[in-house]
């Protein structure tokens, strides 16, 4: 009895080790050769870590920064480079985790990294079901001088989670889906990028977040994420087959350098559009995008912008000010023939204060569902709802746990008429109504 038993614990023994999540470490102190990816023994590169992981392990990145070289390339295809290509994929509720370690800051710096002719993307994550945590991009670069663009991060699967990532200083896109239904980009920031190889330098091509889901690519949510000084747009989900949720972010000064030069297109959220055109790439379905309790200051061309989305969504409690246009509604007609003012969107609890320009353009009111929006109650905004217009607030450095700072830039101020001016729509409030605009007073 006493050996059945012995032999029952060796075997349970056995099979807990064996599926028991495993700890590895890179660091730019490491080596690939001889290491073998232990906290003392770390490996030099993320690609060679990849090599051991299994669903449910965690690969720590030692702070520093990893000036990547073109000998570090780990994948070419065709018009693009991978220099990390994430192919392995977690399962359901064990994630692969690659992270930074706890209390260190991760760099990797793709100044070295320009591949004559090449697309450059720094992280293509084909794989489902891995969350990378705290990592930093910089200098991605732009070789091409035509129509091209560079990607930070790339996204090709499901299930993903992206967080408190920071990707900037550099040409290329910061985050970038095209394909995978269920990620998650959270907390994380994109700014400094400028494109200004291509297309003579105008910088048409570097968004901060871009979502383009193909079909069945569902329930792509970005959520506490922040874009700035981008040369083109802060966000943006043209021809997009899938329903694409922008929710608590910010998007601020994008379509200008840092001195305010003018470069591209310049909108804080571009929620659809499908071009001029009708084409095989137009679904049958359009989606209906989600824009709630989102911020938009200063963006050269439009705060929000539907961009000629033929079909409307939705946008909730959200604030603009400074833009040229805070709130732009444009679509096409269904048959792809004219530009037409807005139609089927639902505008709900939304609040414009000064704009370069207009409040609104491009709004069909008949054709949309317009309520207790500043503009369309109307109330006249003025600077004394707000405890401040200190727009430096919007820079500040995140809390510890990666989330917003804490800021009162545009927060309503006691007594503004702006407080319980909202419709209640589900979401929670404080007070007889919800307030107006994306902060709850």
């Amino acid at each position: 009895m006493k050996r059945y038993l012995s032999i029952i614990f060796a075997f349970c023994f056995l099979f807990h080790s064996e599926n028991h999540a495993k700890t590895y470490f890179v660091s730019v102190n490491g080596n690939d050769t001889t290491n073998v990816g232990t906290v003392s023994a770390p490996f030099a590169t993320i690609m060679r870590a990849q090599q051991y992981v299994s669903a449910g392990d965690t690969v720590y990145i030692r702070g520093g920064i990893y000036k990547m070289k073109e000998n570090q390339i780990a994948e070419r295809s065709r018009i693009w480079v991978y220099v990390h290509a994430l192919t392995k994929s977690g399962t359901p509720g064990k994630f692969i985790n690659y992270w930074a370690y706890p209390k260190e800051h991760p760099v990797f710096d793709l100044a070295n990294v320009k591949p004559a002719d090449k697309r450059v993307i720094a992280f293509n994550v084909t794989g489902s079901w891995i969350h990378i945590k705290g990592l930093e991009v910089i200098h991605t670069q732009v070789t091409i001088k035509t129509h091209t663009q560079s990607e930070c991060f790339h996204n090709e699967g499901s299930n993903n989670v992206y967080e408190q990532l920071s990707m900037h200083d550099g040409q290329a896109i910061g985050f970038f889906l095209t394909k995978g239904s269920n990620n998650l980009i959270l907390n994380c920031d994109a700014y400094r990028n400028w494109d200004y190889t291509s297309e003579g330098g105008r910088g048409g091509n570097a968004d901060g977040f871009g979502c383009h889901p193909q079909p069945e690519g569902k329930g792509n949510i970005f959520r506490g994420c922040r874009a700035w000084f981008n040369s083109d747009d802060g966000y943006d989900c043209i021809r997009s087959y899938e329903s694409v949720t922008f929710d608590h972010c910010w998007a601020f000064y994008n379509g200008y350098s840092t001195d305010f030069k003018s470069l591209g297109d310049g909108n804080g959220f571009k929620a659809g559009g499908w071009g001029l055109v009708k084409d095989r790439r137009v679904p049958d379905s359009i989606p209906m995008h989600v824009v709630q309790f989102c911020l938009a200051v200063k963006n050269k061309a439009n705060g929000f912008y539907s961009n000629h989305q033929p079909g409307g969504s939705y946008w909730y409690n959200n604030t603009a000010c400074y833009n040229g246009t805070n709130f732009n509604m444009l679509n096409r007609d269904k048959d792809f023939s004219a530009d037409v003012s807005g139609y089927n969107h639902t505008l709900t609890n939304n609040l414009s204060f000064a704009p370069k320009t207009y409040e609104t353009q491009w709004i069909d009111t008949t054709k949309c569902r317009l309520k207790n929006n500043s503009f369309s109650i109307p109330l006249q905004v003025s600077k004394s709802d707000f405890e401040s217009l200190d727009e430096s607030q919007l820079v500040a450095p995140r809390k510890a746990d990666g989330s917003l700072p804490d800021i009162t830039f545009m927060h309503l101020k006691k007594g503004s008429k702006l407080i319980d001016k909202g419709a209640d729509i589900g979401f929670k409030f404080s007070g007889k109504k919800p307030d107006l605009g994306a902060f709850e007073y």
